[in-house]
């Protein structure tokens, strides 16, 4: 059983039409990375997964129960959790404040306070810190450490390198390991094709809210991705 299916799914903002008969799929333990050009839907699947969007009921399932119409709420309480573009952090709350909203679901799992600094070290030292005060890299792990504390079953996680250094992209990106370790699956949006490629079990490629290409990340030669990623 896939731990999350969509089937045929379509998603609107207001009478625009932005994803085209979507079939995706996640299976448990699984890193899955989800490239495409700007525009191309990315962000949309994501967000229409969490719940962020409508989506009809059957057109989106988790562990085989349909999730289509559930709240965001209701959603990660049931094991979705997401690492949005650009952090999301709150300005008014510590690094460790930040961190802690992720328990709100009070979902039981592997991951607690210990274990994310475990995790980036750095953040245990800046704790205190407002979190927006962190640099941008620092931010990112505070997003990652927030959504893990939920103790999600499947992560999704949205443009993680967008903005940051290549030495910080390689230590978060170096973190996976360990995150995935107790099974967690990963959802990945990623524009570094090459990246998404050497960290995922498979692919998808979106393009203007379709489907252009899936399938196992190594078997695609890179003008195959090329192609389809472009047109």
């Amino acid at each position: 059983m896939s731990l999350l299916r969509t089937e045929k799914l379509e998603a609107y903002y207001g009478d625009f039409q932005a994803l085209f008969g979507v079939d995706f799929e996640v299976a448990e333990g699984e890193v899955v990375a989800l490239i495409g050009a700007n525009g191309a839907g990315k962000s949309t699947l994501l967000r229409t997964v969490c719940g962020l969007i409508h989506a009809p009921r059957k057109a989106v399932s988790f562990l085989g129960e349909p999730i289509g119409s559930l709240r965001p709420e209701a959603i990660a309480r049931r094991g979705i959790a997401m690492v949005p573009e650009g952090r999301r952090l709150f300005p008014s709350l510590s690094v460790e404040e930040n961190l802690r909203m992720g328990a709100h679901s009070r979902r039981s799992g592997p991951w607690n306070l210990d274990k994310v600094y475990a995790l980036f070290p750095m953040l245990r030292e800046r704790k205190s810190v407002s979190a927006t005060a962190l640099s941008g890299g620092q931010q990112q792990m505070v997003a990652i450490g927030r959504a893990l504390l939920a103790n999600p079953r499947l992560l999704l996680c949205d443009e993680m390198s967008l903005g940051l250094a290549p030495i910080v992209v390689k230590a978060i990106y170096d973190a996976l390991p360990a995150i995935t370790a107790g099974g967690l699956a990963l959802v990945l949006v990623e524009q570094d094709v090459s990246l998404a490629r050497s960290v995922s079990n498979r692919l998808y490629c979106l393009r203007e809210g379709r489907v252009a290409l899936q399938g196992e990340s190594k078997a695609f030669q890179r003008e195959t991705i090329s192609k389809a990623y472009f047109g």
